[in-house]
């Protein structure tokens, strides 16, 4: 009979390879401290030090002295991943870089997908190409029934298509979410970010804006829709899109936070700026930390409005934003890839969904006088 310690500690032993599985294509290879783990999972040190040593031995783990524990990232990617309860195997390839996002579209999932029905595995890829193609390059040999995937840097040329073609030469089938490859065949969840931007500089255009800055990321193909969307609201109403006025960033300078001087640098450079438009909650979050910075205030100094918010406070902080729909974007991818399975169609045979905009009007925009 095992003691409570023992069994807690096989607990938090599986919580442990789920940490891994879920990390082992990113650039993280360290796991969580001793400390963290205790406040996290609520049990003692002992108990985290039995599931860890139990790791050391199997060889999956080690430790540094005074650096931490890390896993080893070639003898994880050859373990056996087969579970034998479940009767599919499902991959769900995300970016990792907006957790709120990911935990809403991966409630989603697995509202329809039950574990008694599905072996759900996450990973992240942190955006980069190359985890992208390890996790592929492994995946493929490892009997799974499906993906979900948010492409990398989706905007660029991908050089991981071969890997997706030969998913597809082995009829296992694919479905992407937000960001997709267009040069593939496969169906894809989005939502109509053209539609949204029209709603929400709509919103600052009606309130007498015309100097609108926008911030967008160039290789997420979300983004570029959403600047897209942005210049064609304002050529409807017979506004200018200056160049001048449109930041252009890449995805790992928007998860840094040194990226607010450059947003600085750039806001002092359009003095007539009025409204500025966040690409998505990310930059948002850099938005308002310059703001701070500079002494200035929303909406009194500048109108503010964000596609994509992925809290739960966009009604405390009371912006102008649309929702991000995580939780009915899971649904719906696994529905639909449950469907293709059954089906044994990898094409996009009317599976693609494209889900309309949910706004949230919030007090993030100032009326002003209309330029004459």
């Amino acid at each position: 009979m095992l003691s409570a310690v023992e069994k807690k500690s096989d607990q938090v032993y599986r919580w442990l390879l789920a940490y891994i599985d879920e990390n082992k294509f990113s650039g993280n290879q360290r796991l969580p401290s001793e400390n963290a783990l205790c406040r996290k999972l609520g049990v003692s040190r002992e108990t985290i030090r039995v599931a860890i040593d139990r790791l050391v031995k199997e060889g999956l783990v080690y430790k540094l002295k005074g650096s931490g524990t890390y896993f080893h990232r070639e003898k994880v990617m050859t373990r056996d991943l087969n579970t034998d309860d479940a009767l599919y195997k499902i991959g769900l390839i995300l970016q990792g870089q907006d957790t709120s996002a990911n935990s809403g579209l991966i409630e989603g999932v697995r509202s329809v997908l039950t574990q008694e029905q599905v072996d759900l595995h996450v990973f992240l890829t942190d955006n980069k190409f190359c985890n992208e193609r390890r996790c592929l390059e492994t995946v493929v040999h490892q009997n799974f029934h499906g993906f979900i995937v948010d492409g990398v840097k989706s905007s660029i040329l991908s050089p991981n298509l071969d890997c997706y073609k030969e998913l597809y030469r082995r009829r296992i089938p694919v479905i992407f979410y937000n960001n997709f490859y267009r040069n593939l065949r496969c169906p894809r969840v989005t939502i109509n970010d053209i539609e949204c931007a029209h709603q929400l500089i709509g919103r600052l255009m009606d309130a007498g804006h015309s100097h609108i800055a926008g911030i967008f990321v160039y290789d997420n193909y979300q983004s570029v829709e959403k600047f897209q969307g942005m210049a064609e609201a304002m050529r409807s109403r017979g506004l200018e899109l200056n160049d001048d006025y449109i930041k252009w960033c890449i995805s790992d300078e928007a998860h840094n936070e040194s990226y607010v001087r450059a947003i600085e640098r750039f806001l002092k450079s359009i003095p007539k700026c009025t409204a500025i438009v966040c690409c998505n909650y990310i930059i948002y979050r850099l938005v308002i930390k310059t703001l701070q910075k500079m002494g200035k205030s929303v909406p009194e100094d500048y109108s503010l409005v964000c596609f994509d918010y992925s809290e739960e406070t966009y009604r405390q902080e009371d912006v102008t934003c649309s929702v991000e729909q995580g939780f009915e974007m899971g649904r719906q991818l696994a529905l639909r890839l449950m469907e293709m399975i059954s089906t044994g169609e990898c094409d996009d045979r009317n599976y693609t969904y494209v889900m309309k905009p949910i706004l949230y009007d919030g007090h993030s925009i100032r009326k002003i006088q209309k330029a004459k």
